[in-house]
């Protein structure tokens, strides 16, 4: 089954054609950081009009890419949420509409699906069943992943994401958008004895997170101390070390939880390398192993759309045609 898949749920457009015998053909992706760092974070209004003006002519880029026509399609999926109503509905036409003409099942995907099959993708994927971190701007999950579709929510943010916390403390550095990868790379110069910032939540039974009380502390930091260059960089090391260490208990702690040693980390966070190293050694000291899908899919992606898709359609799914998008999509509802 070869299947082209459309992601435009926030701020980057993604396109894709996976083949279920010949793997990944072609996948293409628009970021449009430049256009949004001019404002300090996502416009949606500008994203939606943004995807307009992309979908198309890279829907045409991976069709001459992977050498497919229409005909060679056997489906088309779309990411139907959660995301940004508007961005949301430009993929969701766009693929629909293609659908109908081409007469091919149309499939919405869960866009935090996506990202929890993204690994998937490699040469060497997780075998179910599995415990996956997603960590991202939007969303800070732990599931308990049985199959496809079978998923068991343990623990979720409630507050910010763990991502949108990166990104709000790196502001308060002057870092810009988006701040999670320069708050990381500045945090090698930091100091790791000045700053001891707290790890919300650890002395809790349970799997959720909160990570706005985190961004706070970094706030209230920079308040006392001011903000020279050393300080930033001191703040962004211990900042970064919280929150990895709050990501990296909870996920040992979900493993032992449900009796399991493999875990997933998808996500724009997952590319962090202090997380990966963590995560890595600690899946090792549990007799297991974690996965993570190459740095260019952890951020959205419309590879991951069209796996999710593809696995969809096989088990017979299909979306009708009217158009439906879910700015809030609980995982839970699948």
């Amino acid at each position: 089954m070869r299947v082209l898949a459309i992601e435009t749920s926030c701020d980057e457009t993604g396109v894709a054609i996976y083949d279920n015998q010949q793997g990944l053909l072609a996948h293409t992706l628009y970021s449009q950081v430049a256009m949004h760092a001019e404002y300090g974070g996502v416009v949606p209004e500008l994203a939606a009009r943004d995807h307009i003006q992309k979908t198309i002519h890279l829907v045409e880029t991976v069709m001459t890419d992977s050498g497919s026509t229409p005909l060679d399609l056997d489906g088309v999926a779309y990411t139907a949420g959660p995301g940004l109503v508007g961005a949301l509905l430009v993929g969701a036409t766009i693929a629909r509409s293609m659908a109908y003409a081409w007469n091919r099942p149309a499939i919405a995907v869960h866009h935090m699906e996506g990202h929890l099959l993204a690994p998937m993708l490699e040469d060497n994927p997780p075998a179910f069943p599995f415990v996956a971190l997603l960590a991202s701007g939007g969303h800070t999950l732990l599931i308990h992943v049985k199959g496809i579709g079978q998923y068991e929510l343990l623990g979720e943010s409630v507050d910010d994401a763990v991502g949108e916390a990166f990104d709000k403390t790196a502001k308060l550095l002057g870092l810009g958008y988006p701040g999670g990868s320069a708050l990381a790379a500045l945090a090698e110069a930091g100091n790791p004895t000045r700053f001891h910032f707290p790890r919300p939540m650890i002395d809790r039974p349970g799997l959720d997170f909160s990570f706005s009380g985190l961004k706070t502390f970094a706030l209230n930091t920079i308040m006392q101390q001011g903000l020279d260059e050393q300080t930033k960089a001191d703040v962004a090391y211990a900042f970064q070390e919280a929150a990895v260490d709050t990501l990296f208990i909870k996920c040992r702690r979900a493993l032992r939880q449900t009796n399991m040693n493999t875990l997933v980390v998808a996500g724009g966070v997952g590319a962090n390398r202090l997380l990966r190293q963590r995560l890595i050694h600690m899946a090792a000291e549990e007799g297991g192993r974690v996965y993570f899908p190459r740095p260019e899919f952890c951020t959205d992606n419309g590879a991951m759309i069209a796996y999710a898709g593809c696995q969809r359609l096989m088990a017979g799914e299909c979306n009708g045609l009217s158009i439906e998008v879910y700015p809030r999509w609980p995982m839970s509802n699948l």
